[in-house]
Order: C-alpha cells, then sequence, then structure tokens
C-alpha cells in the first residue's frame, strides 16, 4: 500500500472525497478550443483543446478521458487542464460519443470497453504532433477504457506514459456495489443523465427496434445492471449486461500492458470494493499501482476544508514530468 497521499482536516470522509470537488470546488471556465473529429462510421467526437500547440510543436501533450456522465464542465477536468497548462503541457478532453452537450448522429452511444474511438483520436493526435510526448490521463470509467487499450496494444502503444484514476476494474463488482448504502445515490445521479440521453434518442430513433423497450420503459431502469441490460448491451452487440462487464473489464488487460503506467485507487472508493484491486501476478511490470486508505472517487484532497489542496493535479503533472 503506497501511504504518500493523506487526507486533509474533514476530509476523512469518503464521500466528503468525492462530492467535495462537485459543489464547492471554483469553477475556472478555462478557455478550450474545440475540435470536432469525424469516426469511420460517420458519427463524431468533440474534444477540447486547452493549450493546444501549434502543428510543429514538440510540447508534450496530456489527452484526458473523463468519467461516467462528465464532460468539459466537470470541475476536475478544468483544474487538472489549467494545473496542466501552468506546468507546461498542452491537453485536450476527448469527449466519448454524446457528452459534449451535442447528441451524437446514431442509436448507440459510447461504453466502458470502447477503445476503437480513443485508438482513432489518439492515432490522429500522434500523426498531427510527431514531434510531441503524448500521454493519457483517464478517470473512472475513462480509466478502465484507457487500460484496457493499452494492454490490447502492447508493444504497439502510441503513448509515452499513463495515468489512471478510480478506474472500475471489474465492472459486475462494482455496479453491485453501486446498488448498495449510499452508493444508490451516484447511481441514481449518474443513472438519470443516462436515461436522460436515452429518452432523447427516441425522439430521432425508432429505438425500440432496435433494443427492444418501450420509451415509457425507460423510468424502470434504475440500477446499472438494468440499464446495461436493456440499453448498453444490446446496442453495442453484446448478449448481456454480464457479458459486457466481463468483456470490458480492464483487470484481464493489466498484464499485457507495456506502456509506463500509474494506477491510483482508494480503498475506501465508494463506487467499488477491494475486490476489484489486482494480485501482484495480474500486473505487468510497467504498471506502478499506488493504493491509499483514504481519497474516495476521484478526490484525494488534502489541506482544509477552507483552504484544500489537490493533491491528484500535483501526482499527475509529477509523473508525467518525469517522463
Amino acid at each position: 500500500m503506497n501511504q504518500k497521499f493523506k487526507p486533509g482536516f474533514g476530509f476523512k470522509n469518503r464521500h466528503i472525497q468525492t462530492l467535495y470537488s462537485t459543489f464547492f470546488k471554483k469553477k475556472l471556465n478555462i478557455k478550450m478550443k474545440v475540435q470536432r473529429f469525424t469516426l469511420k462510421d460517420d458519427d463524431f467526437l468533440e474534444c477540447y483543446w486547452h493549450n493546444k500547440p501549434k502543428h510543429n510543436s514538440n510540447k508534450p501533450i496530456v489527452i484526458l478521458f473523463h468519467g461516467l456522465a462528465g464532460s468539459y464542465k466537470s470541475p476536475y477536468i478544468q483544474s487538472t487542464m489549467h494545473a496542466l497548462a501552468v506546468a507546461g503541457f498542452a491537453s485536450v478532453l476527448m469527449h466519448f460519443r454524446g457528452c459534449s452537450g451535442e447528441p451524437n448522429k446514431l442509436p448507440r452511444s459510447y461504453h466502458s470497453g470502447e477503445t476503437s474511438d480513443a485508438l482513432a483520436w489518439l492515432s490522429y493526435v500522434k500523426s498531427h504532433y510527431p514531434k510531441s510526448k503524448i500521454f493519457t490521463l483517464g478517470y473512472s470509467i475513462g480509466g478502465n477504457m484507457m487500460l484496457k487499450l493499452l494492454g490490447e496494444l502492447g508493444e504497439n502503444s502510441l503513448i509515452n506514459a499513463a495515468i489512471s484514476v478510480s478506474a472500475p476494474l471489474q465492472l459486475d463488482i462494482c455496479a453491485n456495489q453501486m446498488n448498495k448504502g449510499f452508493s444508490k445515490f451516484y447511481q441514481h445521479v449518474l443513472l438519470k443523465d443516462l436515461n436522460a440521453v436515452l429518452q432523447k434518442k427516441y425522439n430521432t430513433f425508432d429505438m425500440q427496434s432496435h433494443i427492444g423497450l418501450k420509451q415509457q420503459e425507460i423510468k424502470n431502469l434504475k440500477t446499472f445492471w438494468k440499464f446495461d441490460d436493456a440499453y448498453t448491451a444490446p446496442i453495442h452487440g453484446f448478449s448481456s449486461a454480464q457479458d459486457y462487464y466481463t468483456k470490458c473489464s480492464s483487470k484481464q488487460y493489466l498484464k499485457k500492458i507495456l506502456t509506463p503506467t500509474l494506477i491510483i485507487h482508494s480503498l475506501d472508493d465508494p463506487f467499488m470494493t477491494s475486490e476489484i484491486l489486482p494480485k501482484e501476478d495480474e500486473i505487468s511490470e510497467y504498471i506502478n499501482l499506488e493504493i491509499s486508505q483514504n481519497g474516495g472517487h476521484v478526490g484525494f484532497i488534502e489541506g482544509t476544508i477552507f483552504k484544500p489542496e489537490y493533491w491528484l493535479e500535483k501526482r499527475i503533472i509529477n509523473y508525467f514530468t518525469a517522463f
């Protein structure tokens, strides 16, 4: 266990760690340049740049992958991109399909194992900035997706180093945990957003013919198991939620990662349990697994309630700077 992070006074509770940034972190509203990236199926990704480099620049670039229902508006995204710019990095947030605020063009959406979109964007960035070192940073399901991608790429990785924060390495265990105790609150908030997006798709597509679910039945999708069984799995070619969880969990890919990778995780993360953590023989020698007792989900706040310090941002910059 790595004890580099210790919660600040008043921040030991895992729910305070998890929720503080969302409700109390100062909004920066940093300037971003939007780039629409067209995919092979004619759908698109909206990628938001901050401190965007010129074409012939050798400025290092960090590609960020947000968490479930996250976007450029998320406080953890904005503050990290600002901190990266101060440290001399360019950064770009790759929104998953439909997450930037504009609905995507297809009945399908995104999921935590969808690596082809990220690979297409990564390949584009690498080809347009050949002199720049490329780093990736994934939060929560963005971290799971990124780790799966790194495992799939193996020795063909285009990435110089990567960081995963609070990734749900084993999706079925996390889906179970989100339906227990106070974690049901997080499940309710996230599913409210996901169900709203699905509702809008019925206004554009014949969704009932695609997934066999009537629009009025969306209100019954109150757990991740039900949502993923009804929509995520069938629309993306999986036979069930369990099939989706089994195939897309990144834990099974960790042994194949040949890119220097830092995995940051807290044992008190309310989105998951310690069961998801890999054993020593389940990770490659390229992975540095940093586990702290406290930190919540994408929290890791030091200092005090009145003067918080965001340890996570400092750790991210220190790790990438070493490369």
